[in-house]
């Protein structure tokens, strides 16, 4: 008997996913759990959706429980990147495009290294702590909003606006009051940069023109909106399902803390193949069509399974459903998306988790998780809410104390 598919139920995300992963990859990789709606759980599958906006398009939602396909939606938003598809994407795309290119990117490590110092500096060692709130959370949050120039808001106000943005991703779910609170202040924030422009990627996007005309101001909120949640909860929720993947495999914490500074950005892909922090998203079938044998009707809603893709053995091989480090980056695991729509932040959310893993397994090599990590209820995000911890300080940390 198949087991239970419900991709539209945030608990079913948090029972035995795995098991319904491995059923839909050997027996029904494009499943239609419900009519005029599929599941894709294969990676070659994936990544032909991905790369063919003119057969799945993104302009219907792209979220499981999406409020745009909702009867009566709790807000009207403008269109999100996340929506467009070309020509309008790759236009809107190139805004901030160059502000995340290797090279820009790469100009960040200092100032990302010394936050992230200053994060772990304010961590009580050898006494329980939640790690999320301890160091996964702060430092994508300081790192986004000092590249956005948003500096002058609490971590705690920032993660409170992030995370009911996430809970909108399931409609109804969210906390209106404190929604219209993060859009009151990203108006405030891009008033003032209109009035005195500064050197930030928020004042990119302010002036930005797109065929001649700029932003609206509708566009602009959910643009930057789109670049504070997805630039803190990627990386947020890589570091702490890195960090439980980690102490679950003491081999490999061991062997990646004997060099971390060189072993790290290896250990990050692996990292996110097996957490694959965005769980899902969707296209919408422009036509009929076929996927996998299985005949796709004009307007079918098709729900990418990034993290089943991500244990697909005629990928990965016959190891795909274990955790390993030193698994070899070929190919190229799906947890940024894939095609056009390719995460736009990889390289920073990559690049903070190396830096954050070097210094964790520097200082606290025989760190704890002490408690079962309470995971997010959510369609979107594969995330861990809190994570009990100890902070077991090593002898390069005692050095340095």
């Amino acid at each position: 008997m198949p087991p239970r598919i419900a991709p539209e139920d945030p608990q079913w995300w948090l029972d035995d996913v795995e098991t319904a992963y491995a059923w839909l990859r050997a027996e029904d990789p494009v499943h239609r759990w419900r009519d005029g709606h599929w599941v894709v759980a294969t990676y070659d599958e994936i990544r032909e959706i991905s790369r063919d906006p003119a057969r799945f398009s993104s302009a219907k939602g792209v979220l499981v429980n999406d409020p745009k396909r909702v009867p009566d939606p709790p807000v009207a938003m403008a269109a999100s990147i996340l929506e467009l598809d070309p020509p309008e994407h790759p236009r809107y795309r190139k805004i901030v495009s160059r502000a995340f290119t290797p090279r820009a990117v790469g100009r960040l490590e200092p100032r990302i290294r010394e936050l992230s110092r200053q994060v772990f500096d304010a961590a009580p060692a050898d006494e329980d702590l939640d790690f999320v709130d301890h160091i996964a959370a702060p430092l994508p949050l300081l790192v986004i909003a000092e590249l956005l120039g948003m500096q002058g808001v609490s971590q705690a106000q920032f993660r409170a606006w992030s995370d009911e943005t996430i809970k909108a991703a399931d409609a109804g779910h969210a906390d209106m009051e404190i929604l219209g609170e993060f859009v009151h202040f990203l108006a405030e924030a891009i008033a003032e940069h209109r009035a005195r422009p500064r050197d930030d990627i928020l004042q990119l996007i302010v002036d930005a023109e797109v065929d001649g005309e700029r932003l609206s101001d509708g566009e602009l909120i959910v643009f930057c909106m789109s670049l504070l949640v997805a630039g803190n909860e990627t990386t947020r929720n890589l570091v702490s399902g890195g960090t439980v993947a980690l102490a679950e495999h003491p081999d490999q914490r061991t062997w990646f803390a004997e060099s971390p500074a060189e072993r790290a950005a290896h250990a990050v892909e692996e990292m996110l193949r097996w957490v694959t922090p965005i769980k899902a998203f969707a296209r919408t079938a422009t036509g009929d069509t076929e996927l996998a044998g299985r005949a796709i009707a004009a307007g079918d809603y098709v729900v990418l399974l990034y993290a089943s893709g991500n244990r697909d053995a005629s990928a990965f091989g016959p190891t795909a459903d274990r955790f390993d480090i030193t698994r070899p980056p070929d190919p190229a695991h799906l947890a940024f998306g894939f095609g056009g729509h390719l995460c736009l932040g990889a390289g920073l959310a990559r690049l903070e988790a190396k830096i954050v893993f070097e210094e964790l397994l520097t200082r606290f090599p025989g760190y704890e998780v002490t408690g079962e990590p309470v995971r997010l209820q959510s369609t979107l995000i594969n995330g861990v809410e809190r994570l009990p911890t100890v902070l077991t300080v090593g002898a390069a940390e005692a050095e340095r104390a």
